[in-house]
C-alpha cells in the first residue's frame, strides 16, 4: 500500500540509500479539537539564542530544523499539511517544505504506519503524527510486531528511522479515545525506543535526536504541556536523549514522573516546602531505556521514593520503575517506593477528569505516608 504515491519520487533516486550507522537494538533499561490550539502569533522567531516557545512550537521548530537539515526527512499524518495538525504542531511546514515533504495521509493509521517502514527501507527518515493518543491502536501491531523487529530480524542490517509522534495524556477536558496515555505498551516492546518531554527546551532538541536516531522512536508529548512557555535554548541541547535529570533538589523524599506529570510534581513539592518538606524532583524524559543514574542517586540520598504516572497503575511504568529501585537501591530506602497513579478504569469523561489525574494532593498524600515510615 502506499500512501505517498507518485510524491516520494522526486526525491527518490534509484540505488542510493542513505549510509546507515547500525545501533545496538534498544532494550527497555538504560485535546481539545480547534477549540484548544495553540495562538497563530506564539509563532517560532527566525533568531537563535534563547527564545521563550510553548512546547506546541518548540517541536514546530525542531521538525523544521529537521526538514532542513536533511531531505529524506519526511513528515506523514493526518491533517498536517494546510491545516497544520489538530494541535497547530505543523503548522507553515507544509507551504514552506512542499506537499511532497509535509504528507496528508487517508485517515489509515495502520497503512501509515506500514508505509513509513518501506520509506524507511528505501533511506527515508518518516516522522509520523498519531492525531490522538486513543487513535494509535489501529496501528499497533504495525509498531510492535514489524516495526520494533525487523532491525534484529536482518540482524541489525535493517534499521529502522521512524519517529512517530503521539499527543497523549489528559487535563484537556476531551471525549473518549482522545485522553490516553499508552506509553507502557510500547516501553514493554523490545526494540523501540519511547521518549516524553517535560518541557518546551526538552521538546525542540528531544524530536530533533529523535529523528536523527536509526531506531523507531515513539515521541509522546504531553497535550495538556503544549501552550505554557518556557525557555528554549537554541545552540545547546543540554543532556541526551535518553538521561533523565533532576530538576528540583531536595532532601526529604525523591519523586519522579515524566511527562506532563513532572509539572504535577514541581508544584507538590512547591507546596510540600511550604510545610516544611524538602522533595527532589527527577524528570524520567525516556522511558525505554530508562536512566536510572540520577534516580538511584537521589534515593541513596533521601531513603525514599514516590513516582507518579497519569496512566493506569497496574503493570505500568511507575510498577517496573518501583521493582528496579527495590532491588538496586534496597538498603537506602526508609519506606516502602509508592506509586500514584491513574486508576485502573477506562479513562473518564472530561467531568471526572480531575478526580482520575494525580493532583499535587494526592502526590503530597503519598509523601507523608513515606514520611510516617
Amino acid at each position: 500500500m502506499s500512501l505517498a504515491g507518485d510524491a516520494i519520487r522526486p526525491l527518490d533516486e534509484p540505488g542510493t540509500v542513505r549510509a546507515q550507522q547500525q545501533e545496538v537494538p534498544v532494550t527497555n533499561d538504560s485535546t481539545a479539537e480547534a477549540s484548544a490550539r495553540p495562538s497563530p502569533q506564539d509563532a517560532v522567531p527566525a533568531v537563535r539564542g534563547v527564545q521563550t516557545l510553548s512546547m506546541a512550537k518548540a517541536i514546530t521548530a525542531g521538525l523544521r530544523e529537521a526538514l532542513r537539515t536533511d531531505e529524506k526527512v519526511l513528515l506523514m499524518g493526518e491533517d498536517i499539511g494546510p491545516l497544520g495538525g489538530v494541535f497547530r504542531v505543523t503548522e507553515g511546514l507544509q507551504a514552506e517544505f512542499g506537499d511532497r515533504r509535509v504528507l496528508d495521509t487517508p485517515l489509515a493509521e495502520s497503512g501509515i504506519v506500514g508505509t513509513a517502514i518501506g520509506l524507511a527501507m528505501r533511506g527515508y527518515r518518516p516522522v509520523i503524527e498519531i492525531q490522538f493518543d486513543g487513535f494509535i491502536f489501529p496501528a499497533f501491531d504495525q509498531i510492535t510486531t514489524q516495526l520494533s523487529r525487523i532491525n534484529l530480524r536482518h540482524g541489525g542490517g535493517m534499521p529502522m528511522p521512524i519517529v512517530i509522534r503521539v499527543p497523549y495524556g489528559g487535563h484537556i477536558g476531551s471525549i473518549e479515545h482522545h485522553q490516553e496515555s499508552p506509553e507502557a505498551y510500547f516501553a514493554h516492546t523490545p526494540g523501540l525506543r519511547v521518549v516524553s518531554p517535560s518541557n518546551p527546551h526538552d521538546a525542540y532538541w528531544m524530536i530533533q535526536e529523535a529523528i536523527a536516531s536509526n531506531d523507531p522512536v515513539l515521541y509522546f508529548e504531553p497535550k495538556s504541556r503544549y501552550w505554557p512557555k518556557g525557555p528554549v535554548d537554541l545552540d545547546h541541547a543540554g543532556i541526551p536523549l535518553h538521561e533523565s535529570r533532576i530538576v528540583r533538589q531536595g532532601t526529604d523524599v525523591t519523586v519522579v514522573g515524566h511527562g506532563a506529570m513532572v509539572a504535577t510534581l514541581l508544584q507538590a513539592a512547591d507546596i510540600a516546602a511550604g510545610e516544611g518538606t524538602s522533595l527532589e524532583v527527577v524528570d524520567l524524559r525516556s522511558l525505554s531505556p530508562i536512566d536510572y543514574g540520577p534516580l538511584l542517586e537521589s534515593v541513596h540520598r533521601t531513603g525514599r521514593l514516590v513516582v507518579a504516572q497519569e496512566a493506569y497503575g497496574n503493570v505500568s511504568v511507575g510498577s517496573e520503575i518501583a521493582a528496579t529501585v527495590a532491588e538496586r537501591a534496597f538498603y537506602s530506602l526508609e519506606a516502602p517506593v509508592l506509586r500514584v497513579s491513574g486508576f485502573d478504569t477506562p479513562f473518564p469523561p472530561a467531568a471526572l477528569e480531575t478526580e482520575y489525574l494525580p493532583s499535587p494532593d494526592r502526590v503530597l498524600e503519598a509523601v507523608d505516608r513515606a514520611l510516617a515510615f
